[in-house]
């Protein structure tokens, strides 16, 4: 499988990046993947490989590129409970920096450099988001209401937050389908606060609690890992993907 490590110019810089596609010379859907908050490393490069077997051209960013080319910090070949908070401690000034101002001034490059890819077909795209990412996958698709046909986030952080910028306020400005993939441990007013606000705007929308999940169970490199809850993730994206993306 073809895949490409671009740099991709934003307003704040350049952003390294992990393009995989399908090897037919065909055009496909885009689909922009963010990382959790552990960043662009192996495990979510297998993601975007499986993903893109599956028909799709997908883009990886580097979410902390203004710090450097990933990996940013040196990351352990499996985080486990101990390694954990510290990897966290460490990655906190980033995710810090990361304002949604950023996460705008970077969608707006990430889609434009997805969207004039030659192996980039329709006029539209899904966004995707695993852990932090989920909330810059809604303020993409929130932002880009016309390309962007299904957004998708698993086991989501920061969704609902007590901030004026919530990401959950801007379900209103959203078209695409929506699907939530959500951990057990999520708590159950964040959940409802959601679920209120989705209906309030009469989406398109599934939310889902993966039973037996904790927070991180589809990255394969972390205790939370899950292989059942990384399945189910799978059966209900690709058939969001395809619904909104290859039904003309």
């Amino acid at each position: 499988m073809p895949i490409e490590t671009p740099r991709i110019p934003t307003a704040d810089g350049v952003a390294d990046a992990f393009v995989a596609f399908p090897d037919d010379g065909e055009r496909h859907p885009g689909v922009l993947l963010y990382p959790d908050a552990f960043g662009l490393r192996p495990v979510l490069e297998e993601l975007a490989r499986e993903l893109a077997g599956h028909g799709y051209y997908v883009l990886v960013p580097n979410l902390y590129y203004r710090h450097g080319q990933a990996p940013v910090i040196e990351l352990p070949d499996h985080i486990g409970e101990e390694a954990r908070p510290v990897v966290l401690d460490r990655l906190m000034p980033l995710l810090k920096a990361h304002t949604p101002e950023r996460v705008l001034r970077d969608a707006d490059a990430f889609l434009s450099f997805l969207t004039a890819r030659p192996g980039v077909g329709l006029d539209r795209v899904a966004v995707i988001g695993y852990c932090m990412g989920a909330a810059l996958a809604l303020r993409t698709a929130a932002a880009h209401p016309g390309p962007v046909a299904a957004v998708a986030g698993f086991h989501p952080g920061f969704v609902v937050t007590d901030g004026p910028d919530s990401p959950h306020h801007l379900v209103p400005e959203l078209t695409a389908e929506v699907h939530l993939g959500l951990a057990d441990d999520l708590p159950p007013e964040a959940l409802r606060t959601f679920d209120r606000t989705l209906e309030a705007a009469g989406l398109g929308h599934a939310y889902e609690v993966y039973p037996g999940t904790v927070h991180g169970f589809t990255m394969s490199d972390t205790d939370a890992f899950s292989p059942a809850g990384l399945l189910r993730h799978w059966e209900r994206l690709l058939p969001l993907l395809d619904r909104t993306l290859n039904t003309p």
